[in-house]
């Protein structure tokens, strides 16, 4: 089955670049090489090791030896293997949400996946410490890496917040091939990285030596030749693979000859048994790794298996520095393919050419243990969300500390909600007003632990505790770690059948930090909200390190992920409401008419929240006034039949926006006030209803045309919004007003918030400067001359 599963992933990715049409000229890759390293571990792993309840992140670039292992098992089609990397065909890198077999973590963007089985696993200790999952045997979170993504930073801040959270049921097999994209593996790297797992707690299992070299050592000179092998440079290693066994035979006696038995070992081989000998390392040695995977499942300690390999074995480009990308040429396959006893036509044949009846091979397929219980994609019942949030009542308020208030009086009431809740953040949990919350509902560690403070009786504003119970994951400064985590949390419902409502705190600014993380957690479709606060220049004193510029372009682009900017706390009340049941949607259908977005389909939240105070308006929240919310804005001043300037604003510039409307309107008659709740979605509506008229629907009108549509077309469009304009600068193509788009395009410095608001143009001022050049028709290029 291991020379099978290779034959198949070498033969998918043949097929892809040599025999399939290739219709623009582009080179199809598929890492032949890469893959064929990989072929004994998840040959063993598959086949054996691993049971329904494991969960495993698989290297990016063995993807096809994945897909090969789901096809002889019936989880993967012909088809799709017939157009890997092709549309719709089977993933360059294995996808939960692109893939029909089975994916358990996406991967692609090395190190993410093998930091998200890490936080995986404490997601699990997290649900059992609830008495949740209970039905479900502790599985193992095992990640397949190769050696050079240990070159990546994630992989290391998330090993220190392991060891913090008293890590559990996780391995990590390394395809420890001492070769990278570009370059061999720095000597001695290896014995640097394993003292680094056995600090943090791990068990480190080498697989070095494979049974042939084992039995090799025990004949007289054999303990002459291990030391050879221990101390042979990568590069050399790599280089006499690819030569083949003459290259190994002149190398060894050049090294060990005339020692009368290391002679003899050498030379009672032929040349095809000496490659093989010296091929035969402990990641291609199944005897080794089913004992190694074996013991292994006797406790439950993290373990870092480092299994030796060789890049490319088994094809015959193993070993060549450059192989990364390399493909066998069409000779070289033919030749492969007589090897294995593939007949030309039978490529796709499932038991071709393993001279075993095709019923016994059949009946073992049938008994592998991890595919005993079929597909393991489960759901959870949805958590009923109550019709409104109590949201606080004060006159002057900020967005952050709204947030802080509903999260708090969520704890007070309890209830079904409130109980699935995780929050966490990255050491930003007072900063960010999680810290009531966590008053009432705790920091979750395995084990109880008192605050000390407490104790002593010394006063302090918060009282945490540390217990099985606690609802609040507190990691330490590191965003990466803050997103996996939210990742890990936001499958928990299709991973192990309970569902969380994670929420994460971050500085706004630092949402780059993480950004990597974040885009794999929405590309697996895992549901989160995240709360980034304080967003734009209202940071005004901490200056431009601390302040945010292109965030809520991040929120338009990123797929998966809703992004809101509300101004007053009652409409962040309305939204939290709603990406609660949002966040648990997972549905199919035709758009909304009322928005052309497609809701019932579910996603993550991202709210970008101000500490800024400002004054809260007093008014009635009804159905209608909630949907425009959600929708992504509403009239806050609507315009009028003379109306020559309209004012489009997000966020914390309310108050500016509404200054200036007032200035403008002692001059000109009605002036609107449009208020923007999310311009993501409100592009995202506009965008849909477009492409469905185009498609011949033609009723189909997004909410910001309804909005617009009755502003007359001589009016001009201010937008303002404490980060980058282009945030809203595409309002005035929706009904083709002449717009000025306002806000922060540069880094930003110390000062109070009117200096910064002042210095960039967002201010009451700059509003109405801008507006009278649009209402007197005046070239906005000349704006700057008309300030001064």
């Amino acid at each position: 089955m291991e020379r099978k599963i290779l034959w198949l992933a070498s033969w998918t990715i043949h097929n892809a670049n040599h025999v399939r049409p290739n219709l623009d000229g582009l080179k199809v890759g598929g890492h032949q090489a890469s893959s064929a390293s990989m072929a004994t571990i998840m040959t063993a792993l598959y086949l054996s090791a691993l049971r329904p309840e494991d969960r495993v992140a698989v290297k990016p670039h063995a993807s096809p030896i994945f897909h090969a292992i789901q096809y002889l098992m019936g989880n993967q089609t012909r088809e799709k293997l017939e157009n890997f990397r092709s549309f719709k065909g089977a993933q360059s890198y294995p996808s939960r949400t692109k893939d029909i077999d089975d994916v358990d973590f996406s991967t692609g963007s090395v190190g993410m996946g093998v930091a998200q089985t890490l936080f995986s696993s404490l997601v699990q200790d997290y649900l059992k410490a609830h008495d949740w999952a209970t039905d479900l045997p502790e599985g193992r979170m095992v990640a397949l890496l190769g050696d050079a993504e240990m070159d990546e930073g994630n992989i290391f801040e998330a090993l220190l917040e392991g060891w913090k959270h008293g890590l559990r049921n996780t391995w990590w097999v390394v395809d420890y091939n001492r070769q990278s994209l570009d370059a061999v593996i720095r000597e001695g790297l290896w014995e640097r990285l394993e003292g680094i797992f056995r600090n943090f707690g791990w068990d480190v299992v080498i697989l070095k030596h494979g049974e042939l070299m084992l039995e090799a050592f025990k004949e007289p000179g054999g303990e002459t030749l291990r030391a050879w092998i221990d101390s042979c440079p990568n590069q050399l290693y790599s280089a006499l693979t690819f030569q083949g066994g003459a290259a190994w035979r002149k190398r060894l006696l050049d090294d060990l000859g005339d020692q009368g038995p290391v002679s003899r070992l050498i030379e009672s081989r032929s040349d095809d048994e000496l490659a093989r000998l010296m091929g035969n390392l402990g990641g291609h040695d199944l005897p080794s790794l089913l004992a190694a995977f074996e013991n292994a499942r006797k406790h439950d300690r993290p373990v870092c298996f480092i299994a030796y390999t060789v890049k490319g074995f088994g094809l015959p480009l193993a070993g060549h520095k450059d192989n990364h990308s390399g493909l066998l040429t069409p000779a070289q396959m033919d030749a492969f393919r007589a090897a294995q006893n593939i007949r030309q036509g039978h490529e796709w044949d499932r038991f071709e050419g393993l001279g075993i009846g095709e019923d016994q091979l059949a009946a073992f397929l049938d008994t592998v243990p991890f595919f005993q219980k079929g597909r393991r994609r489960y759901t959870a019942p949805t958590i009923p969300v109550p019709d409104t949030l109590v949201v606080p009542s004060q006159r002057s308020l900020s967005t952050q500390a709204g947030f802080g208030l509903i999260m708090n009086e969520l704890g007070r009431d309890g209830g079904g909600l409130a109980d699935r809740i995780v929050t966490t953040a990255p050491d930003v949990t007072v900063s960010t007003n999680l810290g009531s919350w966590v008053n009432r509902r705790g920091l979750f560690a395995k084990e109880a632990m008192a605050d000390l403070f407490k104790k002593e009786r010394i006063p302090s504003t918060y009282s945490w505790e540390f217990s099985p119970d606690g609802q609040h994951f507190e990691l330490g400064i590191a965003e990466a770690n803050l997103f996996t985590m939210l990742s890990a949390l936001g499958l928990s419902h299709s991973i192990f059948g309970e569902r969380l409502l994670p929420i994460g705190t971050v500085y706004d600014p630092f949402i780059y930090r993480g950004a990597d993380a974040m885009n794999y957690a929405c590309y697996q479709d895992a549901r989160f909200m995240l709360v980034a606060t304080p967003a734009g220049v209202t940071l005004a004193p901490e200056g431009g390190a601390h302040q945010s510029i292109g965030t809520p372009l991040v929120g338009m682009a990123q797929d998966g992920l809703a992004y809101f900017e509300p101004a007053f706390v009652d409409e962040l009340g309305v939204i939290m409401r709603w990406a609660f049941d949002y966040m648990q949607r997972d549905g199919e259908g035709q758009p909304d008419e009322r928005n052309w977005l497609r809701d019932e389909t579910g996603g993550s939240v991202y709210l970008r929240l101000s500490s800024r105070t400002v004054e809260q308006p007093n008014r009635t929240m009804t159905p209608d006034f909630a949907h425009d919310i959600i929708d992504g804005a509403y009239w806050l001043r609507p315009p009028g039949p003379n109306c020559q300037v309209v004012v489009a604003y997000t966020g914390a510039v309310a108050s500016e926006a509404i200054e200036a409307v007032g200035l403008m309107a002692e001059d000109r008659r009605d002036v609107g006030l449009l208020a923007i709740t999310s311009a993501d979605r409100l592009h995202g509506g506009w965008s849909a209803a477009q492409r469905a008229r185009e498609r011949g629907q033609t009723n189909a009108v997004s909410h910001v045309e309804r909005l617009l549509g009755g502003v007359p077309p001589h009016c001009g469009i201010v937008t303002v919004i404490d980060g980058h304009p282009a945030t809203l600068a595409w309002l005035g193509s929706v009904q083709g007003h002449r717009t000025r788009a306002l806000g922060v395009e540069h880094f930003g410095q110390t000062g109070t918030i009117a200096d910064l608001y002042r210095h960039f143009g967002i201010d009451a001022q700059g509003i109405v400067l801008a507006g009278q050049a649009l209402a007197a028709g005046r070239p906005i290029r000349h704006l700057h001359t008309i300030t001064a």
